[in-house]
């Protein structure tokens, strides 16, 4: 497992937020990247769980399915509308330099 927690954004998250945790050096994938657009959350949380990334979302079936399994590798979640691209790419940075990917395993972080 990587020493540092590495990002997957799902599909509704803003493109510029990738960006901007790419320019901090953070590795991130999208869902368009890894072309999953319009496929399950199945799909989403298989791909996150094979590639240790920890999924940050704004779709609130994730918080369904995170209460159901606890060995994902981590969930980060911001309810749409809620922040600014800011104060994501903020909490996703603290995220990042705060917590090691074995400390997200079965974590659900509210942004």
């Amino acid at each position: 497992m990587s020493s540092r927690i590495r990002f997957h954004l799902d599909e509704q998250v803003r493109s510029v937020i990738a960006r901007e945790l790419r320019r901090r050096n953070i590795d991130v994938t999208t869902t368009n990247e890894a072309g999953l657009r319009t496929q399950s959350d199945q799909a989403q949380l298989d791909f996150i769980c094979q590639q240790q990334r920890v999924l940050f979302t704004q779709d609130s079936d994730f918080l369904i399915i995170a209460s159901f399994i606890n060995n994902h590798p981590g969930i980060a979640y911001c309810k749409q509308g809620t922040r600014s691209i800011g104060q994501i790419v903020e909490s996703l940075v603290l995220i990042y330099e705060v917590y090691t990917p074995e400390e997200m395993v079965g974590r659900v972080e509210y942004l």
